[in-house]
């Protein structure tokens, strides 16, 4: 290890710094202007396939800042289109989780320790809702303080309160309703992160009931929870604006036995490792929990904008329309 030694530069710097390593730049002034606005820190990863290897970053020879920043900008729309399709996934499983557990174990099935492994962490799953009712209770009682000090009828304050406590569930069941302590479950997964979600199905002690609600899915439970594993990490990319194209998959998902993924020439990534393979379950799953939705079509309208060798970058095989989950109507 060495001490950092490496000085901050100006944005003149920085694209000085760029075309000493080779790299074209055809209008200096629209150039500083993006990097104004987007650090060399964060469009270098978008370079590395444009260096030579090395420590000295050199370009390759033709490399050109525009070339980059069409990538870079075709992963903005990419990330755009990722999340609407789990946005979809994670409302579904939402609801497929508490459709099948509310009627077979109650309202409040996720309160019983029972229903989970016996090495997950339970109380670090209702810690945080039994704060948020109490944060909400006392959040109520504070607007409704404020609003009645102020001007307006009792007619007006009544209405204005009863707006706050019905904009927000917790606060309305929690200054409606003795017990239980917390809402129904179809209430508590819609406050729940895609994580916890994935965490708490891949939790549930009973295997014929992750086979019940995988079966919505038609896939295996196994399946259903890598990939519930793996859109997780994804959408924590997309939610924090980085990088998706060319990602090595640090969480591989498992697939379906019946799923023949492609192979592709030696040197190039494997559609398995990178983002390919992710696009591949979204397209599947959209067709099953949206299959109005179009988002497919949608997002093979992006991936043709993008060029063959920054696809393949990704994973993508040559005769990748062609494989069944990518066909359109």
């Amino acid at each position: 290890m060495r001490p950092f030694d490496k000085p901050a530069l100006t944005v003149e710097e920085q694209l000085d710094l760029l075309k000493r390593r080779g790299l074209t730049v055809a209008n200096d002034e629209r150039a500083t202007r993006f990097l104004e606005v987007v650090t060399l820190f964060r469009l270098s990863p978008y370079m590395r396939p444009f260096q030579e290897p090395g420590a000295d970053h050199r370009f390759k020879e033709g490399s050109s800042l525009r070339e980059i920043v069409e990538i870079y900008r075709f992963d903005a729309k990419l990330r755009h289109q990722v999340m609407a399709a789990i946005e979809k996934v994670e409302v579904a499983m939402r609801a497929c989780l508490s459709n099948h557990m509310s009627p077979n174990y109650g309202a409040d099935w996720f309160c019983d320790k029972d229903n989970f492994l016996r090495d997950f962490r339970h109380a670090e799953l209702l810690r945080p809702l039994h704060d948020k009712i109490r944060n909400e209770k006392e959040k109520l009682e504070r607007e409704a303080n404020r609003i009645n000090a102020g001007p307006q009828t009792n007619d007006q304050k009544r209405a204005r309160i009863e707006s706050r406590m019905r904009d927000n569930y917790f606060r309305f069941y929690g200054h409606t309703y003795s017990a239980p302590d917390l809402p129904p479950s179809w209430a508590i997964t819609e406050e729940l992160s895609l994580g916890t979600i994935s965490t708490l199905y891949g939790s549930l002690a009973r295997a014929p009931d992750k086979k019940a609600i995988a079966k919505r899915f038609g896939v295996a439970h196994e399946v259903l929870a890598s990939w519930l594993h793996t859109l997780t990490f994804i959408r924590n990319c997309c939610a924090h604006h980085a990088r998706l194209w060319n990602r090595e998959l640090g969480v591989r998902p498992k697939l379906p036995n019946s799923w023949a993924i492609p192979m592709v020439p030696g040197g190039r990534p494997r559609p398995k490792d990178r983002v390919y393979i992710v696009l591949t379950v979204l397209a599947y799953l959209t067709d099953i929990v949206s299959p109005d939705s179009r988002w497919k079509a949608g997002l093979i309208t992006v991936l043709e904008t993008c060029r063959e060798d920054a696809l393949q970058q990704m994973g993508f095989p040559d005769d990748w329309r062609n494989q069944p989950n990518w066909l359109t109507e």
